[in-house]
């Protein structure tokens, strides 16, 4: 009958009683009275992470086993669990029971250099980490945003390389001195750019910046030749009367300035009809097809001015021609380059700014975005002019005037 034994267990142990249990990787040892084992210990106490530290080494004549508790090829149980083995005392039949650690005996060839530890996994990020993490116990859902957020990780790399390169590409042709002209200058028109007339920077001559049939297309200005000889055959006294009821004085001023005769009195006239038409536009909400019916405004006017001066909204589900703030700009960009060709390249912006009804700095940053010269005239040539204050006048010369950008913060009011 087999004898029976008791468990006792080994109160206040201390660390020299730990029990040692090794395992060779290459398999059982035959001989193990040949092995001479060395138990070392890190001796930097005070550090957490380095105290636990343990080596053991098992050499012979013929190799050497290495075994530790803290590199790659440890056993990972140690950090997961406690041990225990059971030592059998025959004589007392009584069994101690001892903490145990486990080591994983590695054979060393002489000559054979270890694998260092890799950098960069020092180096890695909290981020790095986590798709570690996620790489080994993830659930599928969490691995496939792990890689969908990779392979954008990718190409917004490689869209950024493209970018990268096609902007040297750029620098390389133009030089970076005359892209930051370019960009200056868009900087400074990019407010008005959309609401300017069609711009020739490349002309040969004031008059070809801004061309004449951009304004007033050949088959527009036929049409106005009814309305234009009205305003041809007007006479003094209606002129007086214009002003007396507070006609616009861009519309006077060309009217009284006519040329006595020949094709010159006949294009300043029909201009003056048309300047007058935007004049009247800019103070409207709404436009109608009731517009200009009373100065027998051509059909084709009143399309254009629809279409180009125009904003198409939804209202109670009606669809209307709104005049929207925008279009207040692009107004007074078409009034004033329609002024130019009828003043020598030089327009009044007082005089215009107050037909508009905007304000004086509202329409030298128009003239600014086309790149107009200002100035203002000699004190003798403005009194002989009939102008008690000082107007700003604005000049078209070549080559355009290229303005810097305004660096204020000034808060400014959404177009529409």
């Amino acid at each position: 009958m087999d004898a029976k034994c008791s468990l006792v267990c080994c109160e206040e142990e201390r660390e020299a009683d730990q029990a040692v249990i090794v395992q060779f990787s290459n398999g059982t040892l035959q001989k193990t009275d040949q092995l001479d084992f060395t138990f070392y210990k890190n001796v930097d106490e005070n550090n957490p992470r380095k105290k636990s530290r343990r080596l053991l080494v098992a050499e012979s004549d013929r190799l050497s086993y290495v075994g530790n508790n803290f590199e790659t090829g440890s056993l990972k149980c140690n950090n997961l669990c406690r041990y225990y083995v059971g030592v059998l005392n025959k004589e007392t039949m009584k069994m101690e029971v001892h903490n145990a650690l486990l080591f994983n005996m590695q054979p060393v060839i002489p000559g054979e250099i270890a694998p260092e530890a890799d950098p960069s996994s020092n180096n890695q990020t909290y981020r790095d980490k986590v798709d570690s993490l996620i790489e080994a116990f993830g659930s599928n859902k969490q691995k496939r945003a792990l890689t969908s957020r990779r392979l954008n990780q990718v190409g917004s790399e490689t869209l950024q390389q493209a970018v990268a390169k096609a902007a040297q590409n750029v620098i390389d042709q133009k030089g970076l001195e005359a892209l930051q002209d370019e960009l200056s200058q868009t900087q400074a028109q990019s407010e008005f750019a959309p609401y300017l007339p069609p711009c020739h920077p490349d002309a040969t001559s004031p008059d070809q910046v801004y061309l004449f049939d951009d304004l007033l297309t050949p088959v527009e200005y036929s049409a106005l030749e009814a309305a234009g000889s009205k305003m041809a055959t007007l006479s003094p006294e209606d002129l007086q009367k214009m002003r007396d009821s507070g006609g616009n004085q861009c519309v006077l001023q060309l009217l009284t300035r006519l040329p006595s005769e020949g094709p010159a009195r006949v294009r300043q006239a029909r201009c003056a009809y048309y300047l007058s038409l935007l004049l009247k536009l800019v103070h409207l909400k709404m436009f109608t097809r009731r517009f200009g019916q009373e100065e027998d405004c051509p059909r084709i006017i009143q399309n254009k001015l629809m279409k180009s001066f125009t904003v198409e909204t939804f209202n109670n589900g009606r669809l209307q021609n709104m005049v929207s703030t925008s279009m207040h700009v692009k107004v007074a960009a078409y009034c004033l380059a329609l002024l130019l060709h009828m003043g020598h390249m030089t327009a009044d912006l007082t005089v215009l700014h107050r037909d508009l009804g905007i304000t004086e700095s509202k329409i030298q940053e128009v003239a600014k975005s086309m790149g107009l010269k200002l100035s203002r005239p000699a004190r003798g040539k403005a009194k002989e002019a009939g102008h008690e204050d000082e107007h700003r006048l604005a000049t078209l010369e070549l080559p355009l005037v290229k303005y810097e950008p305004l660096l204020d913060n000034r808060k400014r009011k959404k177009m529409r």
